[in-house]
Order: C-alpha cells, then structure tokens, then sequence
C-alpha cells in the first residue's frame, strides 16, 4: 500500500472535471461534486484500502458499501476514479450482490 502522502497525490482531482470530483454537466451534479471534494482523498483512500485489503479475492462494490458503511453512490463514485487513474482493475470475475446480481469483482493493478 502506498504511503500517506504518496496516497493523497493520487487522489487529487486536478486533472478530471474541472478540479471536481466526476459529475454530470448539470447543476445538481456539480453541487454534489463540489460538496463531496473536500472529502474525496480520504474516501477514495479507504476503497483502495479495502480491495487492496481482500488481495487476488478483491471487492465488489457492494462489498464494500456494506463492509465501510457507505453510500452506493460515494462508493462507485471513487471506484469509477479509482478506474480511471489507473489504481484498480476489473479482475474478470463476477459475484453477487446482496440482490442476487453479478458484480465486478475490482482489484488493485
């Protein structure tokens, strides 16, 4: 796992949306990127935690909203940038959710 500080480097915003968190080109998607920024290193570090934590097995995303007692939308949120920086894959594998439907199973590259 990274260092603090290595970890914070890697979750800054600068270079996606307008230095915001990814939303939606519209007024409520925006409000909601900017309300969630200040928190998005701390957020995006515990997801990576977490599947970093569960190794080859990984995490779904359902896993991890109900192992860190967060919100669909902050967890798949930091998973899609968490994607898109290039910190976590999509393992191939499929598993469950709590509603019986097949889910990526994420892991970190």
């Amino acid at each position: 796992m990274p260092s603090n500080g290595m970890q914070r480097q890697l979750f800054e915003t600068g270079e996606l949306y307008d230095s915001l968190p990814p939303h939606s080109d519209n007024d409520t998607s925006r409000g909601a990127a900017e309300a969630i920024a200040p928190h998005v290193s701390r957020l995006a570090e515990e997801v990576l935690e977490q599947i970093w934590l569960c190794g080859e097995e990984g995490s779904t995303c359902d896993e991890i909203e109900f192992l860190k007692d967060m919100k669909h939308q902050t967890v798949s949120a930091r998973i899609r940038e968490l994607k898109i920086k290039g910190r976590i894959k999509d393992s191939g594998l499929r598993r469950k959710t709590r509603s019986d439907r097949p889910a990526i199973v994420w892991v970190v590259t």
